[in-house]
């Protein structure tokens, strides 16, 4: 397997020049140039439009140095010449606004899965910039790339039992201390986690694992691990099963943010809780009309077995919440409408605490990892009532679908001194840069930058 190390070069590296030029810049910058090259440049109508490459050649026919155009719309642009430069490495100058989003934008862009067979391209390298924390560039690289691994993973090779491998192998790289409670041992502590995951061969499972000083700050991390979700009894039409196996996301998510937590040795004191199991459909599944009593004591009607990732989430939060965090993170790709209101690429989240999503948001641009926040809109719980219990889990109601799923999750938080929920979709449709299609790290680096500022 590829060593990002060996992708991002010291600083103290020598690589070929690669000279980013703003379009806007190029005429000052081809008078500086050296006139074979300004005459190269305009042999071939080089004039630092956005995307284009010119190689320059040396007197022996070496590559002397590349001339890009640039227009700084993504700063993570830059990191698609890890494909298209030869072999070697490459020191990039010139209009680089954010050095370190070009970095982590080319050690993005290196990574392919390739689990498989399938042959991994090789990739160009980058001398890291001067002035950028190269361990930071690789912890956030390392992280992005172990989550995609786990989403891209289908579900024959990634259950609750392998999912519970890689939370053992995170715990164990920073000697975390952890714990799984599984099968029927579930029944009475956590009701709606062994009720939904019961139906599957592979056990249903919570995983649990801390880290850190006990009188620090209490950081704790909740993530969906639904390893496939057929839709239970309310089963989904094929199309709807096709990317099920990334139902795991938020646990891939927060595995990811607790490795970089802990990589980095923040002052918290860390909790990770992932229900790990498989939406199944066998004799004993749960079924529509059903009334399961959480953890918590609320009592949920089923009024579709599809919505079965808020019933694991709400029993881990109850058990998180019983500790009274002084930061409480979920993630989950739970609703269809969290795409349908802002699509793939801009996860929502949600939170009653001004401060800290104010500070989410701003973190999210300046780490170019974009959220969006939407509102716990509190009159929307009446699309939960049920005739028979306290609340239902889905309503018949397809409005503000993303909206209420996060009120449903709420429920189960009252001693938190702050919460956030975030609704993802942990796959990228569409090759962006920096971004290869597949599964995707979403919010986490955001979330990163603000656990570390409130931790130093």
């Amino acid at each position: 397997m590829t060593d990002l190390a060996d992708i991002l070069l010291p600083s103290t590296a020598r690589g070929t020049a690669v000279i980013l030029i703003a379009a806007g810049d190029w005429e000052k910058k081809r008078r500086d140039l050296a006139a074979d090259v300004r005459g190269w440049a305009d042999a071939n109508g080089f004039e630092a439009q956005a995307g284009r490459v010119l190689a320059v050649a040396g007197p022996k026919g070496e590559l002397k140095e590349v001339l890009v155009g640039s227009d700084g719309s993504d700063p993570f642009a830059p990191g698609r010449l890890c494909r298209s430069l030869p072999p070697g490495a490459y020191a990039v100058t010139g209009s680089v606004a954010q050095p370190e989003m070009l970095a982590l934008g080319w050690c993005l862009e290196s990574y392919s899965f390739g689990r498989y067979g399938k042959a991994a391209q090789s990739v160009a390298k980058l001398v890291c910039p001067q002035g950028v924390d190269r361990e930071a560039v690789l912890r956030a690289a390392r992280a992005s790339w172990m989550v995609r691994d786990l989403v891209n993973t289908p579900a024959s090779d990634m259950g609750p039992d392998e999912l519970e491998q890689a939370a053992r192998a995170v715990a164990r790289a920073y000697k975390a201390k952890l714990t799984v409670t599984s099968g029927k041992a579930l029944e009475k502590g956590f009701p709606m986690i062994y009720a939904v995951g019961k139906a599957s061969p592979r056990a249903p499972r919570l995983i649990d694992f801390a880290w850190g000083p006990a009188r620090a700050p209490k950081v704790t991390l909740v993530g969906k691990g639904v390893c496939f979700d057929t839709g239970g009894l309310d089963i989904k039409p094929a199309s709807g099963m096709a990317l099920m196996k990334k139902d795991m996301g938020g646990a891939a998510n927060v595995l990811g943010l607790a490795q970089m937590i802990m990589a980095a040795g923040l002052k918290v004191r860390l909790r990770v809780l992932i229900p790990a199991v498989e939406n199944s459909i066998a004799g004993n599944a749960f079924r529509p009309g059903d009334v399961m009593k959480s953890r918590k004591g609320i009592t949920v009607e089923i009024g579709n077995t599809d919505a079965e990732g808020r019933l694991v989430l709400g029993d881990a939060l109850s058990l998180a919440d019983e500790e009274q965090p002084d930061l409480l993170i979920d993630m989950a790709t739970l609703t269809g409408a969290a795409r349908v209101a802002l699509g793939p690429d801009l996860p929502p989240f949600f939170t009653d605490n001004e401060a800290l999503a104010e500070d989410i948001a701003r973190a999210g641009r300046e780490v170019n990892d974009p959220v969006w926040r939407l509102p716990f809109w509190q009159p929307y719980m009446r699309l939960f009532e049920s005739s028979v219990a306290d609340m239902n889990n889905a309503g018949d109601s397809g409005f503000a679908g993303s909206i209420t799923a996060a009120l449903f999750l709420k429920r189960f938080v009252e001693k938190a001194k702050a919460h956030v929920h975030f609704d993802i979709f942990a796959w990228t449709p569409t090759a962006r840069p920096g971004r290869p299609k597949g599964g995707e790290a979403q919010a986490m680096r955001a979330l990163f930058e603000v656990i570390r500022r409130r931790a130093t």
